[in-house]
């Protein structure tokens, strides 16, 4: 039984290892970046969502909502990283899934213009060269296709195997400290003190709200009256659990 465990959980495992731009559809820009002062300074946001919109996805800033139809996961976190260099501006473009794993990285771009705006520009524009030699199709999502993989498994997989498969909902005692710990991008992970992992939360342009995922519940963390709140929808009604969590 161990042994058609593991075959699964490689499988599955190894699928989601594979993955690529072409499994996802939308993108997330962040207004600022981390090396820049400001948000869209040099119009680095804005000319990232040109350079996405162009290569065919579908963009939304981190201050706009995604369609409720949009699963999180089905979404990756775009973001510009600087290199230092020498008389000279080296920049590389990544995308992560909602785990914080790099699905994609773009090679450097590098520009020796003197001007901060053109410099900034031109090494951007010139990262995207490889994002647009992969020729992007969105070929409709890993979802379908995972699902696929799993079915299979499940013609020589005992029943039990797989039923232990489910995701578990942590359950989080309102009174218990959960400590952020701090992921790539300014996203956490919240953790509790044995430690398991309870929640992983990422950034919005409001510090006092997160996107957040707690097993396959998926929803948002917000800050009222200096409390945490983890909300989210199930059977199609509101449910507000009371988070202590510790910056």
């Amino acid at each position: 039984m161990k042994k058609h465990f593991l075959l699964l959980l490689l499988l599955v495992s190894g699928f989601s290892f594979a993955q690529s731009l072409n499994d996802y559809k939308t993108v997330i820009v962040p207004l600022k970046f981390d090396f820049l002062k400001s948000e869209n300074q040099y119009r680095m946001s804005t000319l990232s969502k040109y350079n996405l919109n162009k290569v065919g996805f579908d963009v939304y800033y981190s201050n706009q909502v995604v369609p409720d139809g949009i699963n999180r996961c089905a979404v990756l976190n775009y973001d510009i990283v600087k290199e230092g260099a020498f008389l000279a501006t080296k920049l590389y473009v990544t995308f992560k899934d909602c785990y914080g794993k790099i699905v994609y990285q773009s090679e450097i771009g590098m520009s020796r213009e003197k001007d901060f705006q053109v410099a900034y520009n031109d090494a951007l524009n010139k990262a995207f060269t490889s994002i647009y030699e992969l020729e992007y199709q969105y070929n409709g999502g890993q979802n379908a296709a995972v699902e696929q993989k799993v079915e299979k498994v499940k013609e020589v997989v005992p029943a039990v195997v797989v039923a232990s498969q489910a995701v578990v909902n942590p359950v989080v005692d309102p009174n218990e400290m959960l400590f952020a710990q701090p992921l790539a991008g300014g996203n956490y992970q919240l953790i509790d003190s044995k430690p398991s992992v309870i929640m992983k939360i990422f950034k919005t342009s409001d510090a006092n709200s997160f996107l957040a995922q707690k097993g396959s519940q998926q929803g948002v963390l917000v800050k009222k009256d200096n409390q945490w709140f983890f909300e989210f929808y199930q059977n199609d009604q509101l449910v507000s659990e009371k988070i202590n969590v510790k910056f």
